[in-house]
């Protein structure tokens, strides 16, 4: 736990260790420099795996008529430069069909690389819920986290950390309608504690009814109840043993057979049968 609770210090200090870097790098560049965007490659450590067109054509619009004003920041490298933030900034010079885009060019290891590229996502609230929980995933694993120890990391509630985490149990179905739009976050919280084929048919119930979350919470626990009674009618029968009283039955000389909830007695004469009473009675 000691390692842990290290790493989540280092990490918490991770953006103003960056920001400093970038501070120190800037006198240097004179701020930032034009570099050509066919030489700069994404960032393999970037979270967001999804961006809205109709939100990267705005932005591209903007930066047609007033310039790129927050510059991009990258590595460099042997082959070119890697991006570091400014994705969006990227992805929408390039579909304004600029040949070049300001930068700060920075030196941060891989490592500083990958923590920053999921801490800035998550604290700017640019990912989706799917790839946003990917992202505490990622954290954790890297640096053997609690959700606790995260919450402190990231500056989100302990609940939120651990609701979103639970949403990488939907089936690829769930997630694709998720991460679209096609269903919200609440849809989703009901939906992700159901089996996959449950799942499914939920999803497609959603889209095709346009059901809202009370519906859904309904439609769930409709599904829940015959199943719930299966459940306990199996744990009634099958938590039946019967070996002790067949064991009691076996030194009176009686034979017994067992199946489910039953238990059958066999007597060999009334002899017997007024012997087994005469216990019973005493």
């Amino acid at each position: 736990m000691a390692k842990a609770s290290a790493l989540g210090r280092g990490l918490g200090a991770l953006l103003s260790e960056i920001e400093e870097a970038y501070d120190n790098e800037l006198p240097k560049r004179n701020g930032f420099e034009e570099i050509s965007i066919t030489e700069v490659r994404p960032n393999p450590y970037q979270p967001r795996k999804h961006f809205d067109p109709a939100s990267l054509a705005e932005l591209s619009e903007s930066i047609k008529t007033h310039g790129l004003l927050q510059p991009i920041v990258v590595k460099e490298t042997l082959d070119g430069y890697v991006l570091i933030a400014g994705e969006r900034r990227l992805r929408a010079s390039k579909l304004a069909k600029f040949k070049n885009i300001k930068a700060i060019i920075v030196t941060v290891s891989d490592e500083q690389m990958r923590q920053h590229a999921l801490i800035e996502n998550i604290q700017r609230d640019e990912l989706n819920a799917i790839d946003l929980a990917q992202a505490y995933q990622e954290l954790i694993e890297i640096h053997e986290l609690t959700h606790d120890q995260l919450s402190s990391t990231v500056h989100k509630s302990r609940t939120q950390i651990t609701n979103t985490l639970r949403l990488l149990q939907l089936n690829d179905k769930a997630r694709k309608a998720l991460i679209e739009g096609k269903i919200t976050a609440g849809h989703a919280k009901v939906v992700v504690g159901m089996d996959e084929k449950e799942q499914s048919m939920m999803i497609d119930s959603i889209i095709g009814q346009k059901l809202s979350v009370r519906d859904v919470e309904q439609m769930a626990k409709n599904i829940k109840a015959p199943r719930d009674r299966e459940v306990n009618s199996v744990i009634k029968t099958s938590d039946l043993n019967f070996d002790s009283l067949q064991s009691y039955f076996a030194k009176m000389g009686i034979k017994t057979s067992a199946k489910g909830s039953k238990i059958t007695l066999e007597f060999d004469s009334t002899a017997q049968i007024d012997s087994f009473l005469a216990t019973l009675s005493s």
